[in-house]
């Protein structure tokens, strides 16, 4: 048996069951649609609650206001040997963390976790665990090295989330990052977990990543912060919840609760509530 495993594995990464992208299910881009820095400029206002952002942010995304190159999701594979039976599973991930905007202008949104799980939602998605992080990372065509900006409570604003914007952009463009190649290390992951409810009883947002070269994350799985928590660090990587195992069609989210399979996508064990509640 143990002979076959590499062969079996060989097999399903030679065969269609490897095809190359998914299409994320979105209108076309209005064609007088804001471009990434029109948007964060009209998002800029301190009068504009945190809620009032998120909402804009979402029903841009709604609209279609995304890169072109967003809407191709790659293929991230992993595999994992249970009783002598080899399980591979093929997933799609967004090429880089939400963006708004233009191919050539486009602006990462930070968002709170209860919106983002309305984004991944509506668009049948899901959010990485923390081995999906890491693999995802692993997988990436271009790994950025993080770049934080000091801690205060100015982190929570638009004007600091331009400023890693900028900052982000400005290390695309000189290691000649391609859109559209899937891209991490430049945010840390808004993650599923068994630590979104926590001991008390109530949810909180669950981070963690921000890998750096050497392929350790600035971020352990971190519960600390409030669930409504947003700061200029996190990125949401959206990923479609229809994947393949062994070539068939299921879902993270029956995997995640797959006694026998969750390894696959988990490292924390069954996790039988994979997504954030909505408030």
């Amino acid at each position: 048996m143990k002979q076959l495993i590499p062969i079996l594995f060989f097999f399903l990464m030679a065969s269609g069951f490897l095809s190359n992208a998914q299409r994320l299910n979105l209108p076309q881009r209005p064609i007088n649609a804001l471009s990434g820095s029109e948007f964060s400029a009209a998002i800029r206002d301190s009068s504009l609650s945190p809620a009032a952002r998120e909402q804009r942010i979402l029903t841009e995304v709604e609209s279609g206001n995304v890169p072109a190159f967003y809407r191709n999701f790659l293929p991230v594979t992993d595999s994992l040997i249970v009783d002598g039976k080899l399980f591979v599973v093929k997933y799609f991930a967004a090429p880089d963390y939400l963006v708004i905007g233009s191919d050539s202008d486009y602006f990462y949104c930070p968002l709170t976790a209860s919106a983002a799980q309305k984004i991944a939602d509506q668009l049948k998605c899901t959010l990485p665990t923390r081995k999906m992080a890491d693999r995802i990372y692993q997988s990436a065509s271009f790994k950025l090295t993080p770049e934080p900006i000091p801690p205060s409570m100015r982190m929570i604003t638009v004007p600091v989330f331009e400023d890693h914007n900028k900052l982000v952009h400005q290390q695309l463009e000189r290691i000649g990052a391609k859109p559209g190649k899937l891209i991490a290390g430049n945010k840390k992951d808004v993650v599923l977990s068994n630590k979104i409810i926590a001991s008390d009883g109530i949810p909180r947002v669950v981070i963690y990543g921000w890998h750096k070269p050497d392929g350790k994350a600035i971020q352990p799985l971190y519960n600390g912060h409030k669930y409504d928590w947003v700061d200029y660090s996190h990125g949401i990587r959206l990923i479609q919840d229809q994947v393949y195992l062994n070539g068939r069609k299921t879902t993270i989210k029956k995997i995640l609760k797959s006694d026998e399979r969750h390894g696959l996508l988990s490292d924390e064990g069954v996790i039988n509530r994979p997504a954030y509640p909505h408030y």
